[in-house]
């Protein structure tokens, strides 16, 4: 009889529930209310049934990134290094939220965009150096908040300027 292998186990319910926090706090931030439905915005920008979509796909692969990447680094430090990032990485997507839908700052959420997509970048610059499977997984994040910048750009244009 063959022994398998389970120490995938404990990082995988870890890093799913991290993700799953991470979703949950951000989720009870967001208030599509009738503040954010005055908003003006683009033509361009995706009906609100996609952000769920979206949103859930890129916290999988994140959360499969994570696990990769910690599970390839080579020391204990490095893995330590990579989940903190990964924490810095579900701050800074929280704060968006609070930004944007909490305090109505769009304008705010705009400047702190810049410091999310540079903690992506970090994640995987960080993840490449372990695992260039872990940080493909990242890319789909990188599109998104590249394109979710842009967007509150186009939103901050559109309706500002707010106080």
């Amino acid at each position: 009889m063959t022994r398998v292998d389970s120490s995938w186990i404990l990082p995988v319910v870890i890093a799913g529930a991290a993700a799953l926090l991470t979703a949950i706090v951000g989720g009870t931030i967001i208030d599509l209310g009738p503040w954010y439905h005055s908003l003006a915005q683009p033509d361009w920008a995706p009906p609100d049934a996609a952000y769920g979509v979206a949103w859930t796909a890129i916290y999988g692969c994140t959360a499969l990134a994570a696990v990769t990447g910690w599970r390839a680094a080579p020391h204990v430090r490095d893995g330590e290094w990579l989940i903190g990032l990964y924490a810095l990485n579900g701050f800074l997507n929280i704060v968006w939220s609070l930004l944007f839908f909490r305090f109505q700052r769009p304008d705010w959420a705009l400047a702190e965009v810049a410091f999310l997509v540079l903690s992506v970048i970090a994640l995987i610059a960080a993840c490449v150096r372990y695992s260039r499977a872990a940080a493909a997984l990242l890319l789909p994040y990188l599109a998104w908040v590249l394109f979710a910048g842009c967007l509150n750009l186009a939103v901050v244009r559109l309706n500002g300027p707010f106080a």
